[in-house]
């Protein structure tokens, strides 16, 4: 099963995300996964959202440039060797991936430059750290 995906076009700076994000918010789109890189100065967003179409429009109201496209969504069991064995099979049929995301976890890997200093800055806001033994006891909660 495919469903649809956003990409976003933009200048790799502070801020940029959080506009886009701040949109979303305002018009009460919820974003179900998303993956951002950079390739210098401009940088990728891809979003999964609730409503895609609704989300394109709020985009390109704001100037940004953007793409929508299909991507297959994958449930996996959260046990040793699942992502492996799926890409297995994906390889073995001549298909190359082009990227892979996670969906659906409020848990979110964020790469910054200098991690001591975001993990100090964030310790007193309302945000909560996880390491691996949370994200393992969280998952064994779910089904």
């Amino acid at each position: 099963m495919s469903v649809p995906q956003i990409s976003v076009f933009l200048e790799s700076r502070p801020g940029h995300l959080r506009r886009i994000l701040d949109a979303f918010v305002e018009a009460d789109i919820n974003v179900r996964g998303f993956s951002a890189s950079d390739t210098g100065d401009y940088g990728v967003v891809r979003f999964i959202v609730d409503d895609a179409n609704r989300a394109n429009e709020v985009l390109k109201a704001m100037g940004c440039a953007t793409a929508v496209s299909e991507v297959l969504c994958l449930r996996l069991p959260d046990r040793p060797g699942e992502l492996a064995r799926v890409m297995g099979i994906i390889a073995e049929r001549d298909l190359n991936v082009l990227y892979t995301y996670s969906l659906i976890s409020t848990y979110i890997a964020v790469c910054v430059k200098d991690i001591p200093h975001a993990e100090e800055i964030l310790r007193d806001e309302p945000v909560e750290l996880a390491d691996s033994k949370d994200i393992a006891a969280r998952l064994d909660g779910i089904a």
